[in-house]
């Protein structure tokens, strides 16, 4: 029995004008990049995010995820098709909008306070810089167990990076108020406030700082109580 290839063969081909069609199409869209030349890179605006009532309906009420992908995309804006934009040429308005409506999504995520305080302050721009160290300065009070660590680096921030001593001293100040009866928050945070004081050369209010500190009866390690007492003694020797 001969072998008849052409009635096993299951490809059919397609339709002359189908195939007429389909070339046309693609020699258009061909023609049609050629004209176009090289794509020119330039930078998108990150606008503003949507209202938070589209984003909970957008997230079918479970606004945790969204959340997530929320943080990547404010991440990634800064590196676009053709081009990586530097950080200062953000609007941090908008960058301190998306931060804040990330965070009302996911109100235990960490990471627009982070961003804020570790990452755009690092643009050598005084103004924008008191942008992030602000907004992480309004949003600790409202969650001071899970924040202290980022109010305490705007802190630092704004002592060496923005060589602003006394916004770093309100950020301590700000720090040990909303700090006070929580145990959790390491001692060096809740004093941080003193120390910066004492470099200002404001003795009298890290005296009284100090000595309140000792007297609340909150410091129960022997070494640290040592520590402070001598310091207090040292401060009021000058």
């Amino acid at each position: 029995m001969k072998f008849d290839w052409r009635r096993t063969n299951t490809t059919r081909r397609a339709p002359t004008r189908v195939t007429a069609v389909f070339a046309l199409l693609l020699a258009g869209q061909v023609a049609l990049a050629l004209w176009r030349g090289e794509p020119e890179a330039g930078a998108q605006p990150l606008g503003r995010p949507l209202s938070m009532a589209a984003s909970r309906l957008m997230s079918l009420d479970d606004p945790v995820p969204l959340a997530r992908m929320l943080d990547l995309y404010l991440q990634a804006h800064d590196v676009q098709p053709g081009l990586s934009l530097p950080w200062r040429e953000l609007d941090y308005g908008e960058v301190v909008a998306w931060l804040e409506h990330i965070l009302k999504l996911d109100p235990q995520g960490q990471y627009p306070l982070l961003a804020a305080s570790r990452l755009y302050t690092q643009v050598p721009d005084p103004q924008r810089q008191r942008l992030m160290t602000d907004f992480v300065a309004a949003q600790y009070p409202q969650d001071p167990l899970h924040r202290w660590r980022w109010m305490a680096h705007v802190a630092y921030v704004a002592k060496i990076q923005m060589k602003d001593p006394e916004l770093a001293v309100r950020y301590a100040a700000e720090l040990r108020q909303y700090a006070e009866g929580l145990p959790q928050v390491p001692a060096w945070a809740r004093q941080m406030e003193i120390f910066l004081r004492m470099g200002q050369n404001d003795l009298d209010t890290a005296r009284a700082l100090l000595g309140a500190l000792l007297a609340s009866g909150q410091i129960h390690d022997d070494n640290e109580l040592r520590f402070l007492a001598l310091t207090l003694k040292e401060l009021e020797q000058k």
